[in-house]
């Protein structure tokens, strides 16, 4: 509970980053080992709280998944004969996004990202 000292201003009940890599390795985005296991880790290092995650490999190729963390959720479709992956991560919490992203765009040895942050929610400039 917080008392009157205790104010903070918040603008949204969550935010949502929405990032593109380009360049990336065909092969790690092909692998479900391999985007299911930076997915996680990517997860862990933004300081969420993994809950539960569910990956499912394509034919021919491709990988989709999410890891559902208690601050939401971290989303993932990839398009190895594009080198391209498209990446959603959305939290009501204190996580790091950057830090966690920062793991994918290594893991899939990304060239290039694009990034949209969005707030969500019906709050603005709201005194909790």
């Amino acid at each position: 509970m917080r008392g009157a000292d205790d104010e903070a201003c918040v603008t949204a009940l969550g935010h949502h980053l929405l990032a593109e890599f380009t360049g990336c390795d065909a092969a790690a985005l092909a692998a479900l080992d391999c985007v299911t296991r930076a997915m996680l880790q990517a997860a862990e290092v933004s300081g969420a709280t993994v809950v539960t995650h569910s990956f499912h490999h394509f034919s021919p190729y491709g990988v989709s998944g999410a890891v559902i963390i208690a601050e939401s959720h971290l989303a993932i479709h990839t398009w190895p004969e594009h080198g391209f992956a498209a990446v959603d991560f959305f939290s009501c919490g204190p996580v790091d996004m950057n830090r966690g992203l920062a793991v994918l765009k290594e893991a899939f040895a990304a060239t290039g990202e694009t990034r949209l942050e969005l707030e969500r929610g019906p709050l603005r400039a709201v005194r909790v």
